[in-house]
């Protein structure tokens, strides 16, 4: 998933900006600067290719091949988005205000352990629809300040929905955020197993899962891993095999 890899296909393709053409403001307003109509064009085609990439291949496919769909050159590409980082924060900007909009509904179900369990099941049923979205929800966004406010604002939600849930004596009392980054990191794996074969698969696990997580099971369990060594472990996770540069995906985060 090298950037290098991605950068090293030639010449801009038949949508390049041309010279003369009508000026547009992209989405974000004032803080990005006017865009020729035609580069407008192109920033939605390349948006919209992604959009698809993304969820057939994960984040790692090659921006190559959003470029080669988009119908555009992958130098135009890089003009309109500098790093992957950003083309992914564009293509599940919608997605990720789903995702907050799901903690606030959560939040809202005047029983906790309902809020809870039916946030865990859109969550992962997020996944299992877009299997971009699945690495998503385990990134950090460093770089784009408005998406990672709404996830770190969706990951402050839930922490406030485990407050409840305990509260209630619905959730075990031993249960931590991490737990919910590590049910997400199971969910991916079963998803992408299982996607052709048993798509519904994933609904078992979180089934078994929220099942476990409730306050009638008492045994003891290990710690919780820190968030600081579940950001190492799956910081080292995206950096196997990828490299680094500008056009590699985001590190991850300790954080869902």
């Amino acid at each position: 998933m090298s950037s290098s890899a991605d950068k090293s296909q030639t010449g801009p393709g038949p949508l390049d900006p041309g010279a003369g053409d009508t000026i547009t403001t992209p989405p974000g307003g004032a803080d990005r600067p006017p865009l020729r109509a035609d580069a407008q064009r192109n920033r939605q085609r390349i948006v919209g290719a992604a959009r698809g990439v993304f969820a057939e291949q994960g984040l790692e496919a090659p921006l190559n091949e959003v470029a080669r769909r988009a119908g555009v050159g992958i130098a135009t590409l890089y003009r309109r988005f500098p790093t992957r980082e950003a083309l992914i924060a564009e293509v599940f900007a919608e997605k990720m205000s789903t995702y907050a909009k799901a903690i606030a509904v959560a939040l809202a179900d005047p029983d906790p352990w309902r809020g809870f369990c039916a946030f865990i099941e859109q969550a992962c049923a997020m996944q299992a629809d877009d299997h971009g979205f699945t690495d998503v929800l385990t990134l950090t966004f460093p770089t784009a300040a408005a998406f990672e406010a709404k996830r770190v604002a969706a990951y402050s939600g839930f922490a406030e929905l485990i407050a409840r849930a305990k509260v209630a004596g619905r959730l075990r009392v031993d249960f931590s955020p991490e737990d919910l980054v590590m049910l997400l990191m199971a969910n991916a794996g079963v998803v992408a197993a299982t996607a052709d074969a048993a798509p519904d698969a994933w609904r078992r696990l979180v089934a078994y899962m929220t099942q476990a997580f409730a306050a009638g099971h008492t045994d003891p369990l290990p710690p919780a891993p820190t968030p600081a060594a579940l950001y190492r472990a799956m910081l080292r996770l995206s950096l196997r095999g990828s490299g680094s540069g500008a056009g590699e995906p985001p590190e991850r985060g300790g954080s869902a």
